[in-house]
């Protein structure tokens, strides 16, 4: 037994005793709380890119929110909780031919977490929104602002980098289009309410094998993890050398 997942092996079976109207715990609350905090990040980057170079810092604002809870998640990915990491849900493509297969015969199968093909698109959405964020960083408007970690590099690869960052946000909206679309398939097909369960962290206990239930969120893990996050990330930029816009100075 690994030590990761041993405080939700032994909490498992208090979760499992709850109510079966309400349900099992899956979801802990930091998967909970990145999720909407990382809807509302995407979204807030979005409305300052388009609102005017003036609300820039509004922007670099959301932005480190998103870099911040992709780096985050992926470190929960490794040491969270039962249903969060990803060994614990990423499949190989035979279990995501026999997921789709199935879905085409009208037989979807229930999972107490993400679906063989959920969770790729879980990692597809994490690492799109790690380079938009990290390309971010780095990137200028070739008029005024410049990226927090833009001294690092040279003129050149900054505007690469721009490139990618503005292009890439294109890519990451028709793959969050694809996810909205496939929750509401879920919700219509096999009668999930995956939206609800990633509000309360519990799914129906028919859905959810009283072995898999959790009991525990892990907050201290999750604290700790943030922390470190947190304070990389200031290193990072307070250690940055001072950002100019040389090769566009007239």
């Amino acid at each position: 037994m690994s030590s990761t997942s041993s405080a939700d092996d032994v909490a498992a079976p208090l979760a499992a005793a709850a109510p079966a109207a309400a349900g099992r715990k899956v979801w802990d609350l930091p998967v909970r709380i990145v999720h909407w905090a990382l809807v509302a990040g995407v979204l807030a980057s979005y409305v300052t890119s388009r609102i005017g170079p003036e609300y820039f810092r509004l922007h670099l604002a959301a932005g480190y929110l998103v870099t911040v809870l992709v780096v985050f998640r992926l470190l929960w990915g490794l040491f969270g909780t039962r249903h969060a990491r990803f060994a614990n849900f990423v499949r190989g493509p035979r279990a995501v031919l026999a997921h789709a297969r199935r879905w085409l015969r009208g037989e979807p199968a229930r999972h107490a977490g993400h679906n063989p093909l959920g969770a790729w698109m879980v990692l597809a959405l994490l690492a799109g929104l790690a380079v938009q964020a990290g390309t971010g960083l780095f990137a200028n408007d070739e008029i005024f602002n410049v990226g927090p970690l833009y001294g690092w590099v040279s003129d050149s690869l900054s505007l690469t980098l721009t490139a990618i960052h503005q292009w890439l946000f294109n890519a990451l909206a028709v793959a969050i289009a694809v996810h909205v679309l496939a929750v509401l398939a879920h919700r219509l097909l096999s009668r999930e309410h995956l939206v609800r369960a990633l509000w309360t962290g519990r799914k129906p206990a028919d859905a959810v094998p009283a072995d898999q239930a959790i009991g525990s969120s892990r907050l201290g893990v999750a604290l700790l993890l943030l922390a470190i996050v947190l304070a990389a990330l200031t290193a990072l930029v307070l250690l940055a050398p001072d950002a100019s816009l040389s090769s566009f100075d007239s």
